[in-house]
């Protein structure tokens, strides 16, 4: 889901849709006249008179799939959660506190498809081209909560009989170090949802450097200083770099405490994973910045930050201290 909502963002796809049907817009258009229908609509917004123009109803239809298909696979995944709850439930296979709690999951995933409309809708006002760029890292960030939460509940029903290291002190100092990345990994992952949101990854394609600069000239042009790090492609971009980097350094740091401090065998494995993880999208970040990212390789990107960030939550539970062995009511 975020992999395809990071290629409908980077194909330009995002406002080919501009009616909200949670229900009803299951259905795509069936007949000629319905595809003429839906591409009057977008001809009536400002990102079709002001880069889109030259669009035929065929090039409109490719960019319409894109997000049909997004906004199928959000419907989707609602329904993959509650379907089986509703069975697992009457089964009385489930705890009623894991039940609550998936319905609040459900619930929350139903909140981000309304996040995505509002952004979406920040598209059509005059003279834009794009969504706004808050409301795109508000909504790719609602996205990795939701991620995040769910394969936490999937890990603990997963491991839940799972012994726990006896030494305690160890796990707790390779704990904070795995809580700082996770920070630091959030952080960056916002960074480049302002990258993507002002189009900063399409300038100063070279590295280390910008400009022949480590830090941009133009770093600090605006007033308040604190808007160059949302409105200031160069910033903005730089900003994402200099973070990445951090975040690359810091969990190299982490795996190597991790594997010294020989925990159990998952958390060995997991650090092992981590560190490779970080290290591939480090590459594929430069790659989509050197080759002024094309669609392919900022897809790949996106997807692999939620995939680095998964492995950083594996990390992180399978260091968890909890007073008793946990079970299912625990989770």
């Amino acid at each position: 889901m975020i992999a395809l909502g990071g290629y409908t963002r980077l194909s330009g796809s995002g406002l080919s849709i501009m009616e909200w049907k949670p229900v009803t817009g299951i259905i795509p258009p069936l007949s000629h006249d319905d595809w003429v229908r839906e591409f009057n609509i977008y001809k009536q917004i400002p990102q079709y008179h002001i880069l889109n123009h030259s669009f035929t109803l065929e090039d409109f239809k490719q960019i319409f799939w894109a997000e049909w298909s997004h906004r199928l696979l959000g419907r989707l995944i609602g329904i993959v959660l509650l379907v089986p709850l509703i069975w697992f439930i009457y089964k009385k296979a489930l705890s009623i506190k894991l039940f609550l709690w998936l319905m609040f999951l459900f619930v929350l995933g139903g909140l981000q498809g309304g996040i995505g409309w509002v952004m979406v809708a920040s598209g059509f006002n005059p003279n834009s081209i794009a969504v706004a760029p808050s409301l795109l890292v508000a909504h790719l960030s609602c996205a990795l909560i939701l991620y995040v939460l769910l394969l936490w509940t999937a890990l603990s029903v997963r491991y839940a009989k799972t012994d726990f290291t006896a030494d305690r002190s160890k796990v707790t100092r390779v704990r904070r170090w795995v809580i700082l990345d996770c920070c630091l990994l959030a952080l960056t992952i916002i960074a480049g949802g302002f990258t993507a949101g002002t189009h900063a990854g399409f300038v100063y394609n070279t590295f280390p450097f910008m400009d022949g600069h480590l830090v941009p000239a133009g770093y600090a042009k605006l007033s308040p200083f604190l808007s160059n790090w949302f409105q200031n492609v160069a910033a903005v971009q730089f900003n994402h770099r200099l973070l990445a980097t951090l975040t690359l350094i810091m969990i190299f740091i982490t795996v190597f405490i991790g594997l010294k401090s020989h925990l159990q065998k998952t958390a060995q494995d997991a650090f092992m994973l981590l560190g490779w993880a970080v290290l591939i999208q480090y590459i594929l970040g430069l790659t989509a910045l050197l080759l002024v990212v094309p669609v392919w390789a900022g897809t790949v990107h996106q997807a692999f930050a939620a995939i680095l960030l998964g492995i950083l939550v594996t990390v992180l539970y399978h260091l968890r201290m909890p007073k008793s062995v946990p079970t299912e009511a625990n989770i």
